[in-house]
């Protein structure tokens, strides 16, 4: 039986992409694996690569501050990324490194089984939206944000919400009404 922990190992060896050559740490994913909700962003960045955890750095920290305005607690969350390794100066995800990695993030969403998976950016919006056949209502983050999208699994429906990354309050302060309003989504579901 696949646990938290297979996959974990699974990472830690991983030779898929280049990408295992540059890391510090490889960065699997953090949380309750009873998680309700599961938040995917595309890599880890510089202080995920120095610690191993996701989203430890300043989009973290306003990840954390949009996550208790919506009143949920991180420990009720599980939060990963597509990649599981930092790409050189935080550069987008490759398609075939997204390729390559992306079986650790399916097996993850299969232990786990959330109810609602976030899609944090245009790259995890996409390749869950695909991975969950809604090819057809893919389009920018910014069209797409704070939107409730309905999929079904072999098991049960799921919900899919896409955000903006929350990265973009960092570069841009006027966007941390936007997520804050986006977040207020979360209570519906």
């Amino acid at each position: 039986m696949d646990s938290l922990d297979n996959i974990s190992k699974d990472v830690f060896n991983c030779k898929r992409c280049g990408l295992y050559k540059e890391r510090t740490n490889p960065v699997l994913g953090a949380g309750s694996p009873e998680a309700k909700i599961i938040f995917i962003g595309e890599a880890p960045g510089a202080n995920e690569d120095m610690r191993g955890i996701p989203f430890c750095g300043a989009a973290g920290r306003v990840l954390d501050r949009l996550l208790e305005k919506a009143g949920i607690g991180r420990e009720d969350i599980y939060i990963t990324n597509i990649l599981k390794c930092r790409p050189p100066e935080n550069r987008n995800p490759r398609e075939e490194e997204i390729k390559a990695c992306a079986v650790y993030l399916e097996r993850q969403i299969a232990i786990i089984k959330p109810r609602i998976i976030c899609c944090l950016g245009n790259f995890a919006a996409s390749y869950i939206m695909r991975k969950f056949g809604l090819e057809d209502k893919i389009e920018g983050i910014s069209k797409i944000h704070g939107k409730i999208f309905s999929a079904q699994t072999l098991f049960d429906s799921i919900k899919i919400v896409p955000f903006y990354h929350p990265a973009v309050a960092t570069y841009n302060a006027n966007m941390m009404n936007i997520l804050e309003k986006d977040f207020e989504v979360l209570k519906k579901c």
